[in-house]
């Protein structure tokens, strides 16, 4: 289970002959009998996968009928062609509440509709059977999205509506800045990681054809969302890990470590999502997706999106932990498993408390939104938390973090074991310089 050395570090003293490599390098070659282990057990794990993948196949997602809300819209490419201000007034734009009652939000943005100055924009269809069609769309003073002349945008058709009402705008169009930085980002990465840089773009195309062609699908076919979740995070595990750090016994060691996790945050967001009544249907999104397919389990959803959105993180620190072990053997051979565990947990404490931090962050940033309504409302920090919407965040955030947690022990100890139990005189031809570094007090105690 090698692979191709890249920039070889200096070699450790004691006359050790195997070269190594940075923290996210190839590990150096380990003995045949170790690789047989780490086989035995990676590669059942790899079948069963695959295995899963072939079982759950869905073959592409379920036909439905559209109903016209929301996402599930017939939408087409359109331009604006000419925009010019008119008398709110005179395009019927907004109406004054009949009481006259303007203390209320809505009464003001009334008034203000009702008396402003509201763009009228002629929008051309581009895309489509309807190409070269135009439909006049009134934009009033407070919309939060302006539109301006040659701007691209997407429109939404309705075919069961009146000939002049069947088109309408419904976002812009963004293909341009998105692709630019997309291909920014992507250079980036080809410019710092190089061969890494690219089999990483590699590995996050094969994630996302996994989520996009297996994942979703067979969610909206009707299978288990969970299952679905585990094989499809697997698979997108092993492809990432093995594509991005090569097929080494140090990679696998932190599939393992992967795996493990997942499988813990699994359990425990399955109990707590339970225990706390979540139903996973707590939005207009969520509550269309339900509409459309009544047989899909939300809260086997909410779980899947759980353990999906854990994975990023834990294969990051699983791979640190990994490397930091190997180093760490390579800088000392003597040292034995319990030396190599604590000194790589020391190592692991400081990553927990910064992966923490950034997943509670990310969370929250995600649902600002959400608890500046809250904030609004001035409602205690028991309410907040006791509602649905931020009770999901809460158990996805917990849930994901005590499984980055447990992450670092875990895999450091698996580290710790496998590094200190090679044996390379097995398999390896070695000078007999390297013999004394090879039987220390640590590789004595293991033996």
């Amino acid at each position: 289970m090698t692979s191709p050395q890249s920039d070889p570090a200096p070699q450790p003293p004691q006359g050790h002959v195997h070269g190594h490599t940075h923290s996210h390098g190839p590990a150096a070659p380990v003995s045949k009998h170790l690789r047989k282990v780490i086989a035995a057990v990676v590669i059942p794990f790899a079948t069963a996968v695959v295995v899963g993948l072939i079982a759950f196949w869905p073959g592409g997602v379920p036909d439905h009928e559209r109903t016209g809300v929301g996402f599930d819209r017939q939408t087409q490419d359109g331009k604006v062609v000419q925009v010019v201000k008119v008398d709110c007034a005179d395009v019927n734009a907004a109406q004054v509440p009949p009481t006259g009652d303007t203390s209320t939000p809505s009464g003001r943005e009334a008034v203000n509709e009702q008396e402003g100055e509201c763009a009228k924009a002629t929008v051309e269809v581009t895309s489509g059977d309807d190409k070269g069609r135009t439909f006049v769309e009134v934009v009033q003073p407070d919309a939060p999205r302006q539109l301006r002349e040659g701007q691209g945008v997407v429109v939404a058709y309705a075919p069961d509506a009146p000939r002049d009402l069947q088109y309408s705008v419904t976002d812009v169009n963004r293909k341009i800045p998105m692709t630019l930085l997309a291909a920014i980002f992507a250079l980036a990465v080809i410019a710092v990681g190089r061969m890494r840089g690219v089999m990483a773009l590699v590995a996050l195309a094969v994630s996302f054809a996994v989520l996009t062609l297996f994942i979703l699908p067979a969610i909206l076919q009707g299978s288990n969302p969970l299952v679905v979740a585990v094989i499809g995070a697997s698979a997108i595990m092993l492809a990432a890990l093995y594509m991005c750090h090569g097929v080494t016994a140090r990679t696998s060691v932190a599939v393992v470590g992967t795996l493990i996790s997942l499988l813990l945050i699994g359990l425990l967001g399955s109990l707590f999502i339970g225990w706390a009544d979540l139903s996973g249907n707590t939005d207009d999104n969520t509550g269309l997706i339900h509409g459309l397919y009544p047989d899909i389990d939300m809260s086997g959803l909410l779980l899947a999106g759980v353990i999906i959105g854990s994975l990023g993180v834990l294969d990051d620190v699983t791979v640190t932990q990994t490397s930091a072990v190997w180093e760490l053997h390579q800088a000392d051979p003597q040292m034995g498993w319990r030396g190599l565990y604590r000194a790589g947990i020391r190592i692991g404490r400081d990553h927990i408390a910064s992966v923490v931090n950034t997943l509670v962050l990310a969370y929250a940033g995600a649902a600002l939104p959400l608890l500046l309504l809250f904030s609004i409302a001035q409602s205690s920090v028991g309410t907040v938390a006791n509602s649905e919407l931020v009770a999901e965040e809460i158990v996805r955030t917990l849930v994901g973090s005590i499984g980055l947690v447990a992450s670092v022990p875990v895999t450091t100890v698996l580290a710790a074991l496998v590094v200190s139990a090679d044996r390379p005189g097995a398999s390896t031809s070695s000078s007999t310089a390297a013999a004394p570094a090879r039987t220390g007090r640590g590789r004595r105690r293991k033996a």
